[in-house]
């Protein structure tokens, strides 16, 4: 009969794993397309919040997850509890690392407003264009703070006056979409978690059946 508490080790070293692949795809495609030339609105806001994601640490945390996985297969392949406490002790690591990613996201949800107008100003005009096209804005505060760029949205001073600033639907797009980076790495850190508990099971497993055999070999029938 399989042993289900190794098995249940399995499935949450995989999925510890799966995380780590995870965190490493991410952090390299959004360091590819982070300077990409934009074609939307939302994709040149998009870009312009990638710009402070913490990218080589999320690649690092990466490097330690699959360094967390390969001292667990050792662990695995032998009845040593040595190398899954090991691997236990670096997955903390790893669940406060992803931690601390998430919180530094959540953070800049909450000063994204005033933080995102000098990024907004220091654009060029065609990518101010895109996001008051694309948001239905001009200007940031409003159209003259900072000054807004005149295209189909905001043909004229006049009619870019009675437009709201971008600030508003700009802010609540990015918040929305930091909303989910940040949640995705809270959920991260319960897989973390999830592989934590799963490696405590199998130690206290493994130490059990150590014990008992212990006390057989004392009464004789480990002996040949």
């Amino acid at each position: 009969m399989a042993n289900k508490i190794l098995i249940a080790y399995l499935i949450a070293d995989a999925l510890f794993l799966a995380m780590g692949v995870v965190i490493l795809a991410f952090s390299i495609i959004v360091n590819n397309i982070k300077d990409e030339v934009p074609t939307k609105g939302t994709q040149a806001a998009r870009n312009l919040l990638y710009q402070d994601f913490p990218l080589t640490a999320g690649i690092a945390n990466a490097a330690v997850v699959f360094f967390a996985f390969l001292v667990t297969l050792p662990g695995i392949a032998t009845s040593s509890r040595k190398w899954l406490k090991f691997a236990s002790y670096i997955a903390v690591v790893c669940l406060i690392f992803s931690m601390v990613l998430g919180l530094f996201i959540w953070i800049q949800t909450l000063k994204l407003r005033e933080e995102f107008a000098p990024r907004f100003a220091a654009q060029t005009n065609d990518v101010k264009s895109l996001m008051q096209v694309e948001f239905n804005c001009c200007g940031y505060f409003n159209s003259s703070s900072p000054a807004f760029v005149t295209d189909s949205m905001c043909t004229s001073k006049a009619s870019a006056a009675v437009q709201r600033g971008c600030a508003t639907p700009v802010s609540s797009f990015a918040n929305v979409f930091l909303d989910n980076i940040f949640t995705a790495l809270f959920g991260i850190v319960g897989f973390d978690g999830l592989f934590i508990m799963a490696t405590a099971c199998l130690l206290k497993d493994r130490k059990e059946r150590e014990r008992f055999q212990h006390i057989d070999e004392k009464n004789g029938y480990g002996r040949i």
